[in-house]
């Protein structure tokens, strides 16, 4: 049974792919600018024979997402696969046409129009696919702001377009990217920590699924000074982007738990638990 929460989700991911897919055939590919990672491979390739960029974007990130699937778990690449099978049918739909003349404004608007969607998708509990999935994997070992690790990894590509094409494009390549991890940023803060307390009656249900995530859990005796009635807190340190997925554990387990989050200045000592 599809629950109300999954559709607004799938509908996030779908709108996510539009903004990507309008970023793409409105202000990118008309100047022959690259969005750098995956699709700006499949930029390239297309630019160079012809071929569909859609059906190249798609299957340049299979691999990926087959990889995604082994790492990271199923509902972050099922998401995945949704904004990445949505952007290819965009990309059929939106006419491949500018609407402006100078590929500067191309490049700020059209990175500008990338970073919303795939932070909106990151931010859902999936990504856009391509370099996305990587720089994801990448910030489950390492806390470091995941729109830099895209720009880092997407000037590769456009090094490749600079060496390949014209200088002038990819340097408009460089400021697209550079604003679209900028706007990334800002949407998705997964690099930001927070501690959740959890005061609930069902602690052994709600540790056993945030100990899958994996997350860390300390378990902490509690009495009501009202009710004198002993209770079991759970303390975790997460990030703001797992939120999402913090909220609806409890809400599925524990409708009635009482849960504060605050935001954690610094963490010291082992944080995550790696697979």
């Amino acid at each position: 049974m599809v629950r109300l929460r999954d559709l607004y989700d799938l509908l996030r991911m779908t709108l996510g792919a539009f903004l990507i897919a309008a970023g793409f055939n409105l202000f990118l590919i008309p100047h022959q600018l690259l969005s750098g990672g995956l699709s700006g491979i499949s930029m390239m390739v297309g630019y160079f024979t012809g071929w569909n960029i859609g059906l190249l974007y798609f299957l340049i990130n299979l691999p990926v997402l087959i990889w995604g699937w082994i790492v990271i778990g199923k509902r972050f690449i099922v998401l995945s696969i949704v904004s990445v099978l949505a952007t290819t049918v965009f990309l059929q739909l939106i006419p491949d046409i500018s609407i402006n003349s100078d590929p500067i404004i191309g490049a700020v608007f059209g990175g500008s129009l990338l970073g919303l969607g795939s932070g909106l998708s990151l931010r859902t509990g999936g990504s856009s696919g391509g370099f996305d999935i990587i720089g994801s994997i990448l910030t489950r070992r390492r806390d470091y702001p995941l729109g830099m690790i895209l720009f880092i990894l997407n000037s590769t590509v456009v090094l490749a377009l600079g060496f390949m094409l014209n200088w002038d494009l990819a340097l408009c390549s460089m400021l697209s990217i550079f604003i679209a991890g900028l706007v990334v940023d800002t949407i998705h803060i997964r690099h930001v920590k927070v501690t959740a307390f959890i005061v609930t009656s069902k602690r052994k249900e709600i540790a056993g699924r945030l100990l899958a995530l994996p997350r860390g859990v300390t378990v902490i005796k509690t009495e009501g000074a009202y009710s004198q009635s002993q209770h079991e807190m759970l303390m975790t340190v997460t990030t703001r982007y797992e939120l999402a997925e913090l909220r609806k554990i409890i809400k599925e387990t524990d409708p009635k738990a009482f849960v504060n989050i605050v935001e954690t200045v610094a963490v010291i000592g082992e944080f995550r638990k790696l697979q």
